[in-house]
């Protein structure tokens, strides 16, 4: 899509810039939409990809596990309306361990919540918050102050005490756009890192993640599972018009030659793998592979510069951390911005964005963790760890303090909870 509303100038002044236009990014944009109605934060959006087509890697077939908190910040955002009809609940999540004793259930009665998360296409998340930021031409307005750019190329980077400002090229014109903040929500090869020559560091797991989804012959009854193998995680995340999600986590050759199976031999492959706990699998959709790493930004602040969403932080898929993870990141930015913007009108200050990176030090911290320990324990054969494993998941199932600190870190409640988590408007 072309820019919007800032006719033929090629200098332009904004109070936020932000690289990247998919989920996180989209979502700092709406989170920041309309927080003060006297005068509004000036936003620029600039996105590499055409928006709400299959080409933006935010918009395609992929499916998300939405946390009970990322539900809290949407509904805070006021876009919760429009995504709980395309959201299909998550009541309970089965954890088990292939071919041993050990079985954890979380509830969301436990919890005492409406649901322990939700599961979304990101296609419709991506459509959602387009629409928020561009509106309808019909019955939803546009945003009047955010400024999309799209398709555009970011060309140069530049920043000094009191700015920063980025070169771009759109609709093959140049344009050079200012700000007092600017943040990168434009992913793991991320264009501005490495402009600043930001590094990162990365594990890579030797795993691949075949994603698809499947129709079961039962109801699946809103239950996720998640199912440990000893090639990796197994996932099941109940959808709309009772579809499954499926994430499998597979040995890259393993990943390989079972995408290249045709769908009968595949179904089978999955079956016995997963077994019959939702009865026959019937029906089985467009599969994709994707390679699994861990990478971490050095630094997620540099001058006026901020890091989010998988630019800073790429996690293994388990336990579906990965999006809740970068939702966190917008919900604690926008509220530091929006009450910078109020006390002082400067939002790329150095007290702040360094406040931000010390708050959210600990909860990426505790996702690395998490994540990092699941896969490393649950992916292996070992005979002594699988006893171990099958004991750890029978002892979270009986004692209850244990039982509700994953829950917490699940639902993405745990440690220091923003205003956006807790319901409320920035």
């Amino acid at each position: 899509m072309p820019e919007k509303s800032v006719g033929q100038r090629n200098n332009i002044d904004f109070d936020l810039i932000i690289i990247g236009g998919g989920l996180a990014g989209a979502s700092l944009a709406c989170a920041l939409k309309n927080f003060t109605a006297d005068r509004p934060l000036k936003i620029a959006v600039i996105e590499a990809y055409e928006l709400n087509t299959d080409i933006q890697p935010s918009y395609d077939d992929r499916t998300i596990a939405l946390s009970y908190g990322s539900r809290c910040i949407f509904e805070s955002m006021g876009l919760w309306s429009s995504l709980e009809p395309q959201a299909e609940a998550i009541d309970t999540i089965h954890i088990s361990d292939r071919g041993h004793f050990g079985v954890t259930r979380l509830t969301k009665e436990q919890e005492g919540v409406a649901a322990l998360g939700y599961v979304l296409e990101n296609k419709r998340i991506g459509q959602q918050l387009y629409l928020a930021m561009s509106g309808d031409g019909r019955d939803v307005p546009a945003a009047s102050n955010i400024t999309l750019f799209c398709p555009a190329e970011v060309l140069s980077l530049q920043q000094d005490t009191e700015q920063v400002s980025v070169a771009i090229l759109v609709n093959g014109e140049q344009k050079k756009l200012s700000g007092k903040l600017l943040a990168a929500a434009d992913g793991n090869n991320s264009k501005v890192m490495q402009l600043l020559c930001i590094g990162s560091s990365r594990q890579d797991y030797q795993q691949t993640a075949l994603i698809t989804n499947v129709t079961p012959g039962k109801k699946h009854e809103n239950v996720a599972y998640e199912r440990f193998t000893d090639s990796g995680p197994l996932a099941f995340l109940p959808m709309q018009a009772n579809r499954c999600s499926v994430v499998w986590t597979l040995s890259p050759h393993q990943a390989e030659y079972l995408y290249a199976l045709d769908e009968a031999d595949f179904l089978a492959q999955l079956q016995q793998r997963f077994g019959f706990r939702l009865g026959q699998l019937k029906k089985i959709g467009k599969r994709h592979i994707y390679p699994l790493f861990l990478q971490a930004a050095t630094e997620i602040v540099l001058g006026r510069v901020v890091i989010i969403g998988n630019a800073a932080h790429s996690v293994h898929p388990v336990a579906g951390q990965g999006f809740n993870l970068a939702l966190r990141d917008v919900a604690l930015l926008s509220e530091l911005v929006a009450d910078s913007f109020r006390a002082s009108g400067d939002i790329g200050q150095q007290a702040m964005l360094q406040q931000y990176a010390r708050l959210r030090e600990q909860d990426i911290q505790r996702v690395y963790r998490f994540t990092d320990t699941l896969v490393k324990t649950f992916s292996n054969a070992i005979t002594p760890l699988a006893h171990l494993r099958s004991l750890g998941l029978l002892m979270v199932d009986i004692v209850p303090d244990i039982k509700h600190q994953l829950a917490l870190q699940s639902m993405g409640l745990g440690g220091r909870l923003t205003r956006l988590n807790r319901g409320l408007r920035l």
